[in-house]
């Protein structure tokens, strides 16, 4: 039972990143996922949730950048960054509040 998360790197302010968060062994169909961030220093904040009725919610500091999305067949989330900004850098983690399960967390980073 794990969430797999991936997609980070080095990127230039303005660019572009796409996270995913594969999972196993649980399904994520119907149920609420959400992404967190952590900067260092920093506590962990809410990103995005794509929530198990199908609505998103954002936080302000993301709204018009980021997307949040679903493949329910493939078990994935995803959470699409464009125009990223030094402030985003931080380590990004997919969530599950149904089954309270942290994905291991993926590495962004943001150079002016």
């Amino acid at each position: 039972v794990q969430l797999q998360a991936s997609g980070g790197g080095l990127v230039q302010s303005g660019g572009s990143l796409r996270l995913s968060c594969v999972a196993s062994g649980i399904t994520i169909n119907g149920k609420s996922m959400d992404w967190y961030r952590q900067a260092p220093g920093k506590e962990r904040e809410l990103v995005a949730q794509s929530n198990s009725g199908g609505s998103t919610h954002y936080s302000d500091f993301v709204k018009g950048r980021f997307t949040i999305s679903r493949d329910n067949a493939k078990k994935t989330v995803y959470l699409q960054m464009n125009s990223l900004k030094p402030e985003d850098t931080a380590v990004y983690y997919c969530y599950s509040s149904y089954y309270v399960l942290w994905g291991q967390g993926t590495q962004v980073t943001v150079s002016s």
